[in-house]
């Protein structure tokens, strides 16, 4: 199939913005709008976020392509994450484009993603276009909202272009648009001409040599890897040959022929024949492709500039499942099985960074943040795979005079009026030190806070506590800073089994009033295994395996009567938050179990015995 497009009938623009402002929703009514659906053709809703994580947490994850033809102009959409987790994906998907979409909620303004986001594009010099969503929400107020995106622009140093980006009013949901908030929104064909009026075209040297940068891998079982991005000049076909030259100037190259070529119409993947400069494509065949690396003609290999991602801040070790339930439920268990699957996925995660250590079976994964961590730890687990990791850590760095610096977020919480002085309460022992405070009305408060990355471990589940499930809460990497000292760990001490075994109701009866179990009756358990949360300070080893004995006026069946609370459920980013540094969570197929490293009890003891005398001693 030939599908030849002139680089000034194409329009390339990424769609970004902070979480749960609608930018996926509103990517779902483009596509139904410009026809890419049959009229009978029945589609779910938030089409673009395909991946079954993407759909469960509601949250996009992996930046999407996508296409949609408007007057004859081919508007190219990228759909980009909106956790500052993923911004590895956001910075390369700017380089593919011309213009940037910035979706913002008209409730609640531009938030710490858009802010981030927002800055990435306006150093690149994108054309911008402000679109204010959700005007239909309840207490939404577009024209305070639009004050602050222009305060937003002048903070960050705008050009006088970008301070004059034109404004389209919108509700995704209803799939309508205007440029005047005084006029009814009848569609999105208002969008759709600021975007075709305002977005410039691609570079469209299409007579000269083959240029393209590599910004996004994907792998299909069929053709393998294939490299994703926009060609910056001339025009490539299929079956040609071509050269990879590596980020690093001083490797060298290698030659590729591109066996496949592809590109994007609607929500399909299409073959072409030839593309040419501006398009953004898909070319497969080309052993050892990596993102970063530029591909272009053998006879001219020019370099282009390679792509710059933040460093990670957070990194856990993974190590391979060493528990006595080791093997019950995973496919893929080895340390060799483990390693190869994490070197996978740095060849389309550039945000993370994967070392090995000093055991063969452990490894340093480092990400963004807590949330980047998690989403790979669940993917693995969905695919069979079997592990542990420990407690997540900060990534710390040497300033110029030699000092310890450690990452700081910058922390947006929005919580009711009634709650505020428990959460400013709770942040002060982390060390958190407030920005700003607004009251934006509607009875929320917005806080803006600075405060260590070390600070927010464990403070998610504290907080949905403190706020009763009300409160919003967003971070993004700030800065690094000077080491703010010693941190008050866990408050609470843990429950810890001292008998592998079954457990038994009767058991649990006894330890329920002082405490929090995460276990239920007839579950398994080994020693060493947490089951439950102290309601005291310090760790207390107990039996949950323990049976009541017998005598002749009581039976066994009474246990029937003993009435349990549900236990908690214990998730991978609660667990990722609850642990110290003595723990380590077990991540199976079927289970997330926490556990001491030092399963056995008399060693645990012996240990704690060791520390208190070299604390004791002068």
């Amino acid at each position: 199939m030939s599908l030849y497009y002139k680089a000034m009938e194409i329009r390339n623009i990424a769609i970004i913005a902070h979480v749960d402002h609608g930018k996926t929703t509103l990517v779902d009514k483009m596509l139904r709008q410009a026809g890419a659906f049959r009229e009978n053709q029945v589609v779910a809703e938030r089409v673009m976020d395909s991946n079954p994580l993407e759909r469960e947490r509601g949250i996009t994850i992996l930046a999407k392509n996508t296409s949609v033809h408007w007057k004859g102009t081919k508007i190219n959409i990228v759909d980009t994450p909106g956790h500052a987790d993923f911004g590895g994906e956001v910075e390369r998907i700017l380089r593919m484009v011309d213009g940037v979409l910035i979706v913002v909620d008209a409730f609640d303004g531009p938030m710490p993603q858009t802010r981030f986001v927002t800055r990435k594009a306006l150093a690149l010099g994108r054309t911008i276009i402000i679109c204010i969503n959700k005007i239909d929400r309840p207490g939404a107020d577009p024209m305070r909202v639009h004050d602050e995106v222009l305060d937003l622009l002048i903070e960050l140093e705008a050009n006088e272009a970008q301070l004059n980006a034109p404004v389209v009013y919108a509700s995704g949901r209803h799939g309508v648009s205007t440029m005047d908030m005084d006029v009814t929104p009848v569609d999105l064909a208002p969008l759709f001409e600021t975007i075709v009026r305002h977005v410039p075209p691609p570079p469209h040297d299409a007579a000269g040599t083959f240029q393209m940068l590599v910004s996004t891998i994907d792998y299909s079982n069929f053709l393998g890897r294939m490299a994703i991005g926009r060609i910056e000049r001339g025009t490539v076909k299929l079956g040609e040959t071509v050269h990879l030259l590596p980020v690093d100037h001083e490797k060298k190259g290698q030659p590729g022929r591109v066996t496949k070529l592809f590109g994007f119409e609607g929500l399909e993947r299409v073959e072409l024949t030839e593309a040419s400069a501006g398009e953004i494509v898909a070319l497969a065949g080309l052993d050892g492709v990596e993102i970063g690396l530029t591909i272009t003609d053998p006879e001219h290999p020019e370099r282009l500039e390679g792509i710059a991602v933040e460093e990670p801040t957070i990194s856990v070790d993974m190590l391979v499942n060493n528990s006595p339930f080791a093997g019950r439920d995973g496919k893929y268990v080895t340390s060799r099985q483990i390693k190869e699957r994490l070197e996978r996925e740095l060849e389309k995660n550039v945000a993370l960074r994967v070392e090995d250590t000093d055991a063969t079976d452990t490894w340093t994964v480092s990400g963004r943040g807590e949330l980047h961590l998690s989403i790979l730890m669940e993917t693995m687990r969905r695919e069979g795979f079997e592990f542990q990791v420990s407690r997540p850590r900060v990534i710390t760095h040497i300033g110029p005079n030699g000092e310890r610096l450690e990452p700081y977020e910058e922390l947006a919480i929005d919580v009711p009026e009634e709650f505020m002085g428990a959460v400013i309460e709770k942040l002060g022992p982390r060390k958190a030190e407030m920005l700003e405070m607004k009251n934006p009305g509607q009875g929320l408060v917005r806080l803006l806070y600075r405060i260590p990355a070390r600070g927010l471990f464990g403070y998610r589940s504290e907080f949905l506590t403190d706020t009763r499930g009300t409160g919003i809460i967003h971070h993004r990497f700030l800065e690094y800073g000077p080491w703010s000292g010693a941190l008050a760990g866990r408050m609470r001490g843990v429950l810890v089994s001292m008998e592998q075994g079954t457990i038994i109701a009767f058991a649990l009866g006894n330890l329920q009033g002082r405490s929090t179990l995460f276990v239920a009756p007839g579950d398994d358990v080994y020693e060493g295994m947490v089951i439950g949360e102290n309601s005291r300070p310090g760790d207390m080893d107990v039996n949950p395996t323990k049976e009541k004995k017998l005598t002749n006026m009581r039976s066994k069946g009474t246990d029937d009567a003993i009435q349990l609370e549900p236990p908690r459920t214990v998730t991978l980013e609660g667990a990722l938050e609850y642990i110290e540094d003595d723990e380590l969570i077990e991540i199976t197929p079927q289970s997330i179990r926490l556990r001491k490293r030092m399963l056995a009890m008399t060693g645990r003891k012996r240990t704690s015995r060791e520390a208190k005398r070299e604390r004791a001693a002068p």
